[in-house]
């Protein structure tokens, strides 16, 4: 473990994707490597010197010791790691929420927004009245307005045609934009599942700690001399 006496210590972890995280900035009379003092494992995180800084090492018999000598020193840690847990929440909120939506835009390609564009309109009112409006003009006009020089006389063979076609082209179309929008809701989820995992796993690392600190904490308070 290790007491800051002067100088400032950066705390950072390694992202999923190889960013490089920085949980929080300690100072003068902060410490960390409690972790691996209370569980005698590895490092959970590094710790990089961000200004020239004087460290004090303290081992975990002498830890224990000065826990003996001042038992609030327990409390103080334990709110310390409190503090820290909401940091890391708050972190954990803003890092680990991507907006699907930024991600998906800056995959998009023009065919994509084409086909989202065009998929859109086709499932709209707007593609109803205006295939209804154009329909009844078509109509009109080859019976009505152009009676003696139809160019699609009835019964509208290449309105027919047209027709076909466009249901043909639109159909692969908007099949692309629910691929896309299924793609959308399989990262949507993704998302979901690594920010509740990140959740998880800080707030069972914290409780790890908590419990630890207990220990130790009782430890000291049974080894303590009554007065």
């Amino acid at each position: 473990m290790y007491l800051i006496e002067r100088g400032k210590v950066r705390i950072c972890v390694q992202a999923t994707d190889g960013r490089e995280m920085v949980l929080t900035e300690l100072g003068r009379g902060d410490f960390f490597g409690e972790m691996a003092l209370l569980e005698a494992q590895g490092r959970s995180a590094d710790a990089i010197v961000a200004e020239d800084a004087r460290l004090a090492v303290l081992s975990r018999e002498h830890f224990l010791s000065f826990m003996r000598s001042n038992p609030n020193v327990a409390l103080e840690m334990l709110t310390a790691l409190a503090n820290r847990l909401r940091r890391t929440d708050e972190l954990l909120r803003h890092t680990a929420t991507r907006n699907v939506n930024v991600e998906e835009e800056a995959q998009r390609t023009f065919a994509d927004r084409a086909a989202d564009v065009i998929a859109e309109f086709g499932g709209s009112w707007e593609f109803i009245f205006t295939a209804i409006a154009f329909l009844v003009l078509w109509v009109v006009t080859n019976t009505v307005l152009l009676s003696q020089k139809p160019f699609d006389a009835y019964p509208f063979i290449l309105l027919n045609l047209a027709l076909n076609m466009i249901f043909a082209l639109q159909a692969p179309i908007i099949m692309m934009s629910q691929n896309r929008q299924s793609h959308k809701d399989r990262l949507r989820a993704d998302l979901d599942y690594q920010l509740n995992l990140k959740n998880e796993l800080a707030l069972n690392e914290i409780i790890e700690r908590l419990k630890a600190l207990e220990r130790d904490y009782l430890k000291v308070a049974s080894d303590k001399p009554s007065e």
